[in-house]
């Protein structure tokens, strides 16, 4: 299978590393949102002066607009995509559904993949993504061989995956480590990494929560038989010997089958944390998958570094030329050159005079024109017309050549066709929120409650469903067992459950195909009123201010806000206490420590997923004034049925609590 290398570009300099060394597209951010705003990125000049170094080169340029953006950002985050199709850009990444359906509307034709922010991990997900207008989408870097062999049958989106670089703990999208401990937001491009500090499943400082970074250069015929068709590289925070030396050296040499020890060997020193995994792919979960960044693994580096960077000194010949030449008695000699893209220029010089001594022959003129050096081009087969007899000046060859090159630069992109963004339906109208609730467990719940709607975890008997008038919660991060939900959600629909609250776009499909009536979860990243539009019932992001969230409510229907629980900081498939300590330890009562003490749930679902929760609940019981949302949704998860009922009490009374809280992120936003 024909791969594409997709390598990352945090600077120009990453850029050209990348290029020289054999990437066949690259990936970058402009100044705004882009999730690695930590990066160099590119200046709106320097983005036009990358996608024509790029293009010359037949390489395409992916610009990354996958942040979430609130509605005061969405103008400015469509904007930005105009001016980058004006620089020629060939799709965007994008996580927030809002801002791509935006760019759809305004760009007709534009190119959309979706980011793995976007937390799509079953088939209807995937298929879900391709109504919507997706070409491509990135695939989670936790599905194994055999869950990506079941998307690639259920869409005819290109498929893109990540086969080396840094590995989050968390499913990609679903962190609020970041935002909730230090209001840096990972969906927002300013991660701060708190995930590689001392969270401990035994309180002896250990990084349970640190994986070492991935590595599937070895699995590269498997990911081509799975019908992925490009690789991508994670790293616009690296440096451009990492990129180019190392990355895309190593997974080039692999698809070659040329690998060798020494590739490896050089890309673990480059970076590493004690080593790679392939963890996920493979299935082996475990123990063996985390590791940190250890004194030896930063000394290693230093060794290769300056090595490195002699890999992208010099131009590389990297697209070849079919060359015709025609050099006539009288008439001007003309060179004509075709590119492997299809790039056809023709260029006339200077009129050949007759040979006083000895004469031009087709291969003393075929070894001239095959000096390429210090181009991006070689030659591949050159075809030359020529008669006898005549001459032709070295200087007047070169000076063709170089008419050549010039004339193979990328020509400008073609003018960006824009239309009107359409405007939104008309919103609902603010007053008092009704109130919601999910529970972990049907004993939580108190006899007598307010609530309009409540939901328990699928796998909740429907006897009990029923007696509490309850819908069902699908569980977050479904991988391999969509087939099992659906069979489950038959079972509740023909016993007469009616509603099903869901945590991402593929379980708002599901349940709509089972016939339940789907309410979106805070998983779905609700971060402005388009997104808001495109999905039921929606709860917004508890990452939002609270004026954004009332003006999102203002613009949408049925939107509600998170007004109480301990916020889930991370969704993992591998759990942090089973791999340090074990379930008999564990009982299923986990809790991680940080370095200050402070201790946080980890509980897990009966789908093969993870949560870790905060250490204190988010409460806005005293604040419901403020709350201009269609309806407050309570998540209770650790609570006993006699916390719930405190804190309803509580909200009734509209008073502060007597236990730690935290008012999240309604005050204070995230970055």
């Amino acid at each position: 299978m024909q791969f594409e290398i997709l390598a990352p570009a945090g600077s120009m300099e990453s850029l050209i590393a990348g290029v020289r060394c054999g990437a066949h597209a690259v990936y970058l951010g402009g100044q705004t949102f882009n999730a690695r705003r930590g990066a160099g990125n590119f200046s709106p000049q320097e983005l036009q002066a990358a996608v024509q170094y790029c293009h010359t080169r037949g390489v395409k340029v992916y610009m990354t607009l996958n942040t979430l953006v609130s509605d005061s950002e969405l103008p400015g985050a469509v904007a930005a995509a105009g001016n980058a199709l004006d620089a020629g850009v060939d799709a965007f990444i994008v996580q927030d559904l809002g801002l791509a359906a935006a760019l759809a509307a305004v760009y007709p034709g534009v190119h959309l993949h979706a980011s793995t922010q976007c937390s799509v991990t079953t088939p209807a997900g995937f298929q879900a993504l391709e109504k919507m207008g997706f070409r491509r989408a990135v695939i989670p870097r936790e599905m194994t061989a055999a869950e990506i062999e079941e998307i690639r049958r259920s869409t005819q989106m290109e498929l893109e995956l990540f086969v080396h670089g840094a590995l989050c703990m968390c499913v990609s999208g679903q962190c609020y480590l970041s935002s909730v401990l230090g209001a840096r937001s990972g969906n927002r491009g300013l991660c701060a990494q708190p995930c590689r500090l001392p969270f401990s499943a035994d309180a002896s400082g250990s990084c349970d929560l640190s994986l070492k970074d991935l590595s599937l250069v070895r699995h590269l015929k498997k990911i081509g038989d799975l019908g992925v068709l490009s690789l991508k590289i994670e790293g616009r925070m690296k440096r451009p010997e990492y990129v180019a030396g190392a990355a895309v050296t190593a997974v080039k040499h692999a698809i070659a089958g040329v690998l060798d020890p020494a590739d490896e060997a050089q890309l673990q020193s480059v970076f590493s944390r004690s080593g790679f995994t392939d963890g996920y792919f493979t299935g082996q979960r475990g123990s063996a998958m985390f590791g940190v960044r250890s004194k030896a693994d930063v000394t290693a580096a230093k060794d290769v570094l300056r090595d490195l960077a002699h890999t992208y000194e010099k131009e590389q010949p990297l697209l070849g030329l079919n060359l015709q030449a025609t050099c006539r008695a009288g008439e001007p000699v003309t060179l004509r050159a075709t590119l492997e893209d299809g790039r056809t220029v023709t260029a006339d010089g200077d009129v050949p005079q007759p040979a006083r001594n000895a004469a031009l022959t087709a291969e003393s003129l075929a070894q001239r024109l095959g000096k390429w050096g210090g181009t991006p081009y070689y030659v591949k087969k050159i075809d030359i017309e020529i008669d006898d007899g005549l001459f032709l000046p070295a200087a007047a060859v070169n000076a063709l050549r170089r008419e050549i090159a010039d004339r193979l630069e990328a020509a400008p992109p073609a003018p960006v066709e824009r239309r009107s963004l359409p405007p939104l339906p008309a919103g609902g109208t603010a007053g008092k929120p009704y109130y919601t609730a999910r529970f972990a467990n049907a004993a939580q719940i108190p006899e007598n409650h307010s609530f309009r709607r409540i939901f328990l975890p699928l796998g909740t008997p429907a006897n009990t469903l029923l007696a509490h008038n309850a819908g069902v919660e699908l569980p977050r991060g479904v991988f391999g067992i969509e087939n099992k939900i659906c069979q489950e959600l038959a079972i509740l629909k023909a016993a007469g459950v009616k509603n099903a609250l869901c945590p991402d776009l593929g379980a708002v499909q599901i349940a709509r195909a089972a016939g339940l009536e789907p309410y979106g979860d805070f998983g779905l990243n609700v971060f402005n009123s388009r997104t808001a539009h495109l999905l039921p019932h929606p709860l917004a992001s508890f990452e939002l201010r609270q004026e954004d969230v009332n003006r999102l409510a203002a613009n949408g229907n049925d939107v509600g806000a998170l007004v109480y629980g301990h916020l889930p900081l991370m969704l993992t498939r591998n759990c942090p206490v089973q791999a340090h300590i074990g379930w008999a330890a564990c009982q299923k009562q986990g809790r991680l420590t940080d370095r200050k003490g402070c201790t946080f749930p980890v509980v897990c679902n009966s789908y093969g997923c993870t949560q870790l929760l905060n250490g204190v609940p988010l409460y806005m019981g005293d604040r419901m004034r403020e709350m201009r949302t269609a309806y407050a949704h309570f998540y209770f998860s650790v609570e006993s049925q006699q916390q719930v009922q405190q804190v309803l009490d509580l909200f009734a009374a509209g008073q502060k609590p007597d236990f730690p809280y935290t008012r999240g992120l309604y005050q204070r936003g995230a970055l």
